[in-house]
This record gives C-alpha cells, sequence and structure tokens, in this order.
C-alpha cells in the first residue's frame, strides 16, 4: 500500500512539473481557450502569483479575448507558431498567430523562471500583422546578394 502510495505521489508531481514547462502552459492556455477564452486567460495568469497587482489589466484582456465572438471574428481555426526566442535558460518568448475567419491575431507569450517553476511573465495580442509582413518584403529588409 505505501508503495502504491508513493508511486502515486511521484506521477502526481511529474505532472505538477510538467504543466509549469512553457510549451506545456501554452498546451494548456489553447485547449481552454477554444472553450472558454476568458478562463485561459485567467489560469495562465495564475501561474504568477504577481500578477495579482495587475488584476484591472488583465480583466481587460479577458474582456478583449472574450469579445472575439464568432459573430465578431468568425469561427476560431486554431493556432500556430510563428517564432520562439530564448533570450537565457530562464527567460523565453513564444509568439502564435491565432487564426479566426476575419483575420490573424498574434499572441506573445513571455515566461520566466526564476527559481524552479516556469511563470507568466507577460501575455500581448495584436494584429499588426499585416504591416509586418508588408515591412518584411521591403527591399532594404530582404538579404540581396551581388552576382
Amino acid at each position: 500500500m505505501k508503495r502504491l502510495l508513493f508511486i502515486l505521489l511521484i506521477s502526481i508531481s511529474g505532472n505538477i512539473f510538467a504543466q509549469s514547462e512553457p510549451q506545456n502552459l501554452i498546451d494548456s492556455f489553447f485547449k481552454t481557450y477554444e472553450k472558454d477564452a476568458g478562463k485561459a486567460v485567467k489560469d495562465l495568469y495564475a501561474t504568477n502569483k504577481w500578477t495579482e497587482r495587475v488584476k484591472d489589466d488583465i480583466d481587460k484582456i479577458v474582456g478583449t479575448v472574450n469579445g472575439f465572438t464568432e459573430n465578431y471574428m468568425g469561427k476560431y481555426y486554431g493556432n500556430e507558431i510563428i517564432t520562439t526566442k530564448k533570450f537565457s535558460e530562464s527567460f523565453i518568448l513564444y509568439s502564435y498567430l491565432v487564426k479566426y475567419d476575419r483575420q490573424p491575431m498574434r499572441f506573445i507569450f513571455k515566461f520566466y523562471k526564476p527559481n524552479d517553476k516556469w511563470v507568466l511573465y507577460s501575455y500581448a495580442l495584436d494584429d499588426n500583422l499585416d504591416n509586418e509582413i508588408q515591412e518584411a518584403a521591403k527591399l532594404y529588409n530582404l538579404n540581396l546578394e551581388e552576382k
């Protein structure tokens, strides 16, 4: 009986650790987002105890994502990774394309690991993808080689 309890405790602690990995937090976020966007944002911020200080800002973000209704944005089709940038062993950024009928959105997640657990450092969303891709296609941003 003690051995079974020990194995159960080990497997539970492994799941808690795995959940705190940034990619697992993002996967959980998008799984919840499909059903309840506001809850997904709140759950994500709940990984960091310091975010309680910016509750009003979080409520604004929740209001924004809750406004992405099918009547306003069309059907939600999922997400695709745009890029990941690792600044150090303890700070990483993930940028995702979020697909709706009306237009794409970008969600940016930044995670910080102050000690032994990853927490959300910041979350942002924007719809400036059109401007950025147009800017990226300009000649001065292209890597032109002489022949």
